[in-house]
């Protein structure tokens, strides 16, 4: 049996794999506020605050297997670091594709140049100064994952769950799109990346990998979603300039349409994954992931607020701008 310590683990990824390793018998702590959700049946749970003085008193005089870090801001990090890193034989840190400088090169991989953390309250700035802090501490005790967009039953982002979900809404009544000509989507189901992770603290696996899935068709994806989702309705694409003049926003948050990138980051969704194909990673069908989603998402309400998308009355009210 293994002792992991989750430095968080009642959000959706830190719980999915608490939740995970339970199932396995594995040892499972979790420090966190616990803010975000009740700690998952089966763990011990350490509630604290972990910028308050002496956050990691109860966990540091314990030798942990494993440690996962799910932070991004700076000093979370380098607070567990002081605390924790003389006590851990292994420490994966789940950082982002978001690092990078750039996102106009298809198939860049692991080496390719990121940004500088100059502003540490941007997400990619703090992830990569937290890279760097925990690789001067941990040197060869540590993994460093970098995920894309994450996808699966329970996603709180409504990024991929909108379309199989809208589509289900919509029925036979049309769904606006964008242009999906010469655009791809990379995602990674949630249960992939919690098994890999799992498996590779287990293995002492180290270096830097892009935990990411297979280039998609954005097309594809959404034919596949209508598929899915029972949709007969009329797929009503609009260009990018028309969406944009009309207040639609790209990626994700409040009136977007979520996975829709612009086509200056066309790269976004094309990062290399050999790497971390060859270290054991895995993919389950698009099918399997869009048919659990909408269950969940059935379940939820598909006509719950979310925090992103379109409403069904703004898509509605866009709609028939475009056919006026």
């Amino acid at each position: 049996m293994t002792r992991t310590l989750i430095l968080g683990g009642t959000a959706w990824l830190g719980r999915a794999i608490a939740e995970q390793l339970v199932v396995e018998g594995e040892d499972v702590t979790c420090l966190a506020r616990g803010e975000s959700g009740a700690a998952p049946s089966g763990v011990m749970f350490v509630r604290s605050d972990r910028r308050a003085p002496g956050a990691y008193d109860s966990v540091t005089g314990d030798d942990w297997d494993e440690i996962i870090e799910l932070a991004s801001e700076p000093d979370l990090v380098t607070g567990a670091l002081d605390a924790l890193a003389d006590n851990a034989k292994h420490w994966t840190l789940v950082s982002s594709v978001s690092v990078y400088a750039s996102n106009t090169e298809s198939g860049a991989d692991e080496d390719a140049a990121l940004v500088e953390p100059t502003d540490l309250t941007n997400y990619a700035h703090a992830k990569v100064a937290a890279e760097r802090a925990t690789s001067a501490a941990l040197g060869d005790r540590l993994l460093i994952a970098r995920p894309g967009l994450i996808a699966g039953p329970g996603d709180t982002s409504d990024r991929f769950s909108y379309w199989v979900s809208r589509l289900a809404l919509a029925s036979q009544e049309p769904v606006l799109v964008p242009e999906v000509h010469d655009r791809a989507v990379q995602f990674i189901d949630i249960r992939d990346l919690t098994d890999w992770l799992i498996a590779a603290g287990r293995r002492g696996l180290t270096g830097i990998y892009n935990a990411v899935g297979s280039e998609r068709e954005l097309a594809m994806l959404l034919r596949d979603a209508a598929q899915i989702a029972g949709h007969t309705g009329e797929l009503i694409s609009a260009e990018d300039d028309w969406l944009t003049a009309h207040n639609v926003n790209y990626w994700a948050g409040p009136r977007s349409l979520p996975l829709w990138l612009p086509r200056r980051d066309f790269a976004f969704a094309q990062r290399s994954r050999s790497r971390f194909l060859a270290a054991g990673g895995t993919e389950r069908n698009l099918k399997q992931t869009l048919a659990d989603v909408l269950a969940d998402e059935r379940t939820r309400g598909l006509d719950r607020g979310r925090r992103s998308g379109l409403t069904r009355d703004e898509e509605i009210i866009l709609l028939g701008e475009i056919s006026g």
